[in-house]
């Protein structure tokens, strides 16, 4: 796989940790096979910087999103965007006719089946993964594998943007609004500018940077960069925050007016109205 996509097997590999405690947030019964060795062996190298909590926070929050998300609002389709090894199709409590288009490079798509092959694909739902460049045109990709523009669609933007830069993420969450119907929802995270300049994070960013993987893009100002995109942001939160805690984030979380602070966001918006826009 690309240098890019290896990251997703160190995810997986945090994910495979939390499922293993007693007091696990989450059960992830397929991370530690997607993983592999190699997942392990980068989680080790970029330890540090809060990543592991983080991770197991960040999954946390949005298996509650999109689990509220769906039943809330009725959503029949929902999209990963660089889904990478992410196995919410099979663990997560779709209701029946949901449809989970999985979108990333081809390579990771394919070790991706290889690796889950022997999983059966549980009852009342499909999947569909869709082989695209998120950097260049995949909307026409995406519909010809069943996507419905015109119907309420749930997309899901986990561990992505900060790999973008500046100009590649607020084209991706402007294409995702401009195609989006009413009552669509988005789903994702942020870093701000300052994690990106850090003292403490330098190793994790260096080893990241070596293996091709760099972080280009953070943001002060998430609602900012949403609300320009065509998002209302439902929420904004911080690890550590109520509703993004789980008793997992061991430092404090100093308020948003503090500047300088490396933060994480993780979000949930709506699709802006058309009175939203105009007001």
């Amino acid at each position: 796989m690309e240098a890019v996509s290896r990251t997703a097997q160190w995810t997986a590999a945090a994910r495979a940790l939390e499922s293993e405690r007693e007091d696990r947030l989450f059960d992830d019964p397929y991370a530690r096979t997607v993983a592999a060795d190699t997942g392990f062996e980068l989680l080790e190298r970029y330890a540090g910087a809060g990543t592991v909590p983080f991770l197991a926070i960040r999954t946390a929050y949005m298996d509650q999103a999109i689990v509220r998300t769906v039943a809330e609002r009725g959503i029949r389709q929902v999209v990963f965007l660089a889904a990478g090894m992410d196995t919410r199709f099979h663990r997560l409590p779709w209701p029946d006719g949901v449809t989970v288009y999985e979108l990333d490079r081809p390579a990771l798509l394919e070790a991706k089946a290889r690796m889950l092959a022997g999983e059966p694909a549980p009852a009342g739902r499909t999947r569909r993964a869709v082989a695209v460049d998120l950097t260049g045109q995949w909307t026409g990709a995406l519909k010809e594998a069943g996507w419905r523009s015109e119907e309420p669609v749930l997309w899901v933007v986990e561990g992505l943007l900060f790999f973008l830069t500046e100009e590649s993420v607020r084209t991706l969450l402007a294409t995702l609004s401009d195609t989006s119907a009413a009552g669509s929802v988005l789903i994702g995270d942020l870093i701000s500018r300052a994690a990106l300049d850090n003292p403490l994070s330098r190793p994790f960013l260096s080893a990241l940077a070596e293996d091709g993987n760099p972080w280009l893009f953070g943001t002060d100002e998430p609602e900012r960069l949403l609300e320009d995109s065509g998002w209302s942001p439902r929420e904004v939160k911080q690890p550590g925050e109520e509703g993004a805690d789980f008793g997992r984030w061991p430092y404090p979380v100093p308020p948003r007016r503090v500047p300088g602070v490396p933060r994480s966001f993780l979000f949930t918006c709506d699709l802006r109205t058309t009175e939203e826009a105009t007001s």
